[in-house]
């Protein structure tokens, strides 16, 4: 795909498509740690997928964002037609969504490798918290 493509969706159907990529960027992550047990696997996803989460790694993430990239964020997160759920405040669900937008966009425009940097600088707090968790068990990545 291109980036003409990408520029023609909506930021609601950016995000749409984002939540699969971020998806497949946090599973691929967990698996690489060496963790089978599928139950452990989706309650650590969690760390990452929900809305408040991604809210706060839009804090971090911010400083870093391109001019283009900082635009596809907004996009995302001024959507039209976005349900807020109970779990999150209007804010974090809004931030979550642009993230979101931001993952398809990149990914479309076949800038995987920008994705998963962006990925590790939005949630290497997370990451951290998560290693040390794994040497405290004593189980190897």
């Amino acid at each position: 795909m291109d980036n003409k493509f990408a520029n023609s969706l909506s930021g609601a159907t950016l995000a749409y498509l984002g939540d699969a990529v971020f998806e497949v960027i946090v599973r691929r992550y967990l698996v690489s740690l060496g963790i089978a047990d599928g139950g452990e696997l989706s309650h650590l996803a969690l760390n990452f997928v929900r809305a408040t989460a991604q809210s706060a790694g839009m804090d971090k993430l911010t400083p870093y964002l391109t001019e283009e990239e900082e635009y596809i964020y907004k996009r995302g997160r001024n959507a039209n037609g976005i349900s807020i759920p109970k779990s999150a405040s209007a804010r974090e669900y809004r931030r979550a969504t642009g993230m979101e937008a931001l993952f398809a966009y990149l990914d479309l425009c076949g800038r995987v490798e920008r994705a998963e940097e962006l990925f590790r600088i939005a949630f290497a707090d997370v990451m951290e918290e998560l290693q040390r968790k794994r040497d405290e068990k004593g189980e190897s990545l």
